[in-house]
């Protein structure tokens, strides 16, 4: 009955959440489709979070993609061990980069005093959500090895069962815990995004393309300015 719920009727709730919630703050407070970026608050720490952060999990979203689209032509790349390991050995190397990031961007948020004044809880929610979801999948990549091949065998056809409305429990049922945090927290993250300002990654800015050149006005005598420093 649990594992129903947790991956059966919880996932469709979850997007649900995310597409209504989404376009309510879209069309009624769009102005809030912000990161509200904190650069000029601190950059250094952000640099040496945020940059490992999204190389390595794009890395990782784009092997999880391409495993969920081609599920035959991976398992056939990964039947040569050598080539097995290569792909192993590179996701998990994303894996440890987007948790170094991740964790050097909390670190952040909690430890620089000006950054931390404009901290939500909820930003912090989601930072913990994505510390599971990481450390789950670099646990699962480390104790759970040749993720390509159940991932290809077990997860896609639950995720495709999902997707064509006929889910499948017995695919993930007899999966190992960690796995099942990590899908969990998957569809968990998913039902927060839209009440997080990391909702800012699903809109592409399009409209930059047409709107009008932004002008910068300097309010203060540069001469002056210049002298002081």
């Amino acid at each position: 009955m649990l594992n129903f719920f947790l991956f059966v009727i919880f996932p469709y709730v979850a997007i649900a959440i995310l597409l209504v919630v989404s376009l309510h703050r879209y069309f009624n407070n769009s102005y809030k489709f912000s990161s509200l970026s904190s650069e000029f608050l601190e950059s250094e720490q952000l640099f040496w979070g945020s940059v490992p952060w999204h190389y390595g999990i794009m890395g990782v979203l784009v092997g999880h993609v391409i495993g969920f689209c081609f599920p035959r032509e991976v398992l056939a790349f990964g039947s040569v061990p050598v080539r097995l390991l290569i792909i192993e050995a590179t996701a998990l190397m994303f894996g440890l980069m987007s948790l170094f990031g991740l964790i050097v961007l909390i670190r952040r948020r909690m430890t620089d005093s000006r950054v931390r004044v404009v901290t939500s809880r909820m930003d912090m929610f989601i930072l913990f959500l994505l510390l599971v979801q990481v450390m789950s999948g670099v646990g699962t990549a480390i104790f759970y090895r040749w993720g390509i091949n159940w991932y290809a065998t077990s997860m896609v056809p639950f995720l495709k069962s999902l997707m064509m409305l006929n889910p499948e429990l017995l695919f993930i049922k007899s999966m190992p815990h960690l796995v099942k945090l990590h899908v969990f927290n998957a569809f968990l993250i998913i039902a927060v995004l839209p009440f997080t300002r990391l909702l800012h990654f699903l809109v592409l800015p399009i409209s930059y393309i047409w709107r009008s050149w932004q002008k910068v006005i300097w309010n203060y005598d540069r001469k002056s300015y210049r002298k002081t420093k």
